[in-house]
């Protein structure tokens, strides 16, 4: 009898992987993709890494498949974007050993900077996506998804959402299969894509989409329920959880595979049913499709275009079929940088020199709100030094005085050096702050390059981040440690004055990091508290006013970092050893 267990969607998706014989995982950590690798990591016949970017990761995951075994890589959906490039070349290619490309899409912003919609590039790219809806699926089919990706010669991309990612339901375990590996033989016709190739194979790709949107008409991806005909609801993922919450006597075609579409499997559902609605998250790819196929549907008209699904707006939406009871609302909370966080103190630094940021993605975006208020553009990873550059093209050394492009250690890594070797070869004269926190922190830290440790926790030497600016040739560059502020202060007013391209690298570990030991704490003398409120100015959470006006500070948030007693004037708040 098989084992049956409460899994995480990522938990379960790492388990299909497991089930299903792939040898090779890559993926670069991002939410709400992060857990499908840190339970991968649990099964030792899997090889499994941290890449430095999301390219990176496919690229390892299609060289592995290419020589002939299982191969997973893993992303968020913006990670998709920096992989795009070997995406749409390895489309035309095809596989050997199967190739499955999971993205986890972020309907609602819970974590990212747009709601983009995979199964619009999976469309451009011509890849084929499979869907599930709960843990159990996620597991199940992601082995169906090799069959197809083997079956078809086409990797495969499984979409995912942030709401199936971080639910948990039931799941019945099974036994690893292992699956030979295919042999290689060498075919660069298939395998090289230069310009008589690609051609070819363009034409092999059309007739791929023709055969699996057939192929989709009989899978066990699709799936119909019929119930009451009058209202009909064609869907896919954890929507179709909230239609059988909603409307549990309704008939629904469940769509696992959604590109291509099975045409005659939707043709023939839709003429059983009275009154059809397509309730998909994001963009309208089913609905249009379906319009286009002549079916009279419902669907953008009452269901929004942008955040996320739940039974509740489904009730909403559908007015005419039940009543409908509001949903609870919840009580909003701001975003906080933690406390002890060595961002707050060079955020604090930045504010008081009155220094403007362009930003980037990790905890430190947070930089942006009050009461830091310091970062002033975010747009994607790497993208702050990029920026940061093309303000000095366009409006000269001057302008970019009172400027800093800010990015962490992992994201440098990922994406910054590129922006830092533009900038250095293109004379740019603007300061870089890397903030080196020892960790990715956002998501959850995860190791990388300059960690020393591997995801399989293996011991390896660690990547200078000072070494890598040496090595593009730049002068001037300063490690100074994050909670210095004094000398932080000094370094930024020395190094934004410069007419030379500059580094600063703040350095400070996680709060949170694991195995980070607080020697100190802060100690409050209220008689000499003169109720100024500057120990206020960096916002950590960790202080709060009595009614008296004076500071409090709530000893089981506070790591003792000595941020609030550097800027108090009068003593006191004293840093003392534990």
């Amino acid at each position: 009898m098989s084992d049956k267990e409460i899994m995480l969607g990522n938990a379960a998706i790492a388990r299909g992987a497991y089930e299903a014989g792939v040898k090779v995982s890559s993926a670069y950590p991002g939410t709400p993709s992060t857990e499908i690798s840190e339970n991968i990591v649990k099964y030792k016949e899997i090889y499994s890494e941290w890449a430095p970017n999301e390219a990176v990761a496919l690229e390892t995951a299609i060289g592995a498949s290419i020589s002939g075994v299982r191969a997973l890589a893993s992303m968020k959906h913006v990670g998709l974007n920096v992989a795009s490039d070997p995406l749409y070349s390895i489309s035309y290619i095809g596989v050997n050993g199967g190739l499955v490309i999971v993205v986890a899409d972020d309907p609602g912003l819970y974590s990212s900077q747009n709601e983009q919609d995979t199964r619009m590039i999976a469309r451009a790219a011509n890849v084929p996506v499979v869907i599930p809806s709960d843990s159990q699926e996620a597991k199940d089919f992601i082995k169906l998804a090799y069959e197809l990706s083997e079956e078809f010669d086409t990797p495969v991309i499984y979409r995912t959402t942030t709401r199936l990612a971080h639910s948990q339901t039931e799941v019945v375990l099974n036994d690893r299969v292992e699956v030979e590996d295919k042999e290689y033989t060498r075919n660069a016709t298939k395998n090289v894509m230069m310009p008589g190739n690609a051609k070819a194979r363009h034409l092999v790709v059309e007739q791929r989409n023709k055969d699996i949107a057939k192929f989709g008409s009989t899978s066990k991806l699709n799936k119909i329920e019929m119930g009451d005909t009058s209202i009909g609801f064609i869907t896919q993922g954890i929507e179709y959880q909230y239609v059988k919450e909603v409307f549990p006597n309704a008939s629904v075609l469940k769509l696992g595979l959604v590109n291509p579409l099975p045409k005659d499997l939707i043709k023939d559902f839709a003429s059983k049913v009275d009154k059809l609605y397509i309730f998909e998250e994001l963009e309208p790819v089913i609905e249009e499709q379906v319009r286009a196929m002549g079916i009279e549907c419902i669907g953008k008209e009452i269901f929004t275009i942008q955040g996320e699904y739940s039974a509740n707006l489904l009730r909403k939406a559908v007015k005419n079929e039940l009543d409908v009871k509001d949903a609870a609302q919840v009580v909003g909370r701001p975003p906080i940088l933690c406390p002890g966080c060595p961002h707050r103190s060079t955020f604090f630094v930045l504010n008081k020199l009155k220094k403007h940021a362009t930003g980037d993605i990790g905890c430190y975006t947070l930089g942006a709100v009050a009461p830091l208020s310091v970062i002033d553009t975010t747009v994607c990873m790497g993208a702050s030094l990029a920026m940061l550059h093309g303000m000095e093209k366009a409006k000269g050394k001057e302008f970019i005085k009172d400027w800093v492009a800010v990015i962490g250690d992992s994201t440098f890594l990922h994406t910054g050096i590129n922006s830092l070797e533009n900038m250095a070869y293109n004379g740019s004269t603007g300061t870089v702050i890397i903030m080196d926190n020892s960790t990715t922190g956002m998501t959850g830290h995860q190791d990388h390059a300059a960690t020393g440790k591997t995801l399989m926790g293996e011991e390896v030497p660690a990547i200078s981040i000072y070494k890598v600016v040496e090595a593009m040739n730049v002068k001037n560059i300063v490690e100074v440690n994050a909670f210095d502020i004094a000398e932080l202060e000094r370094v930024v007013k020395e190094e934004t004055a410069r007419d030379e391209l500059s580094v600063i690298i703040a350095y400070a570990p996680c709060a949170l990091l694991k195995g980070q030991t607080f020697p100190y704490r802060i100690e409050v003398k209220s008689d000499k508290c003169k109720k100024c409120g500057m120990c206020l100015k960096p916002g950590c959470p960790a202080i709060t006013k009595n009614e008296d006006g004076t500071v409090k500070i709530d000893a089981s948030m506070c790591n003792g970092c000595g941020l609030c007693s550097s800027v108090c004037k009068f003593d006191a708040l004293e840093r003392v050893e534990k």
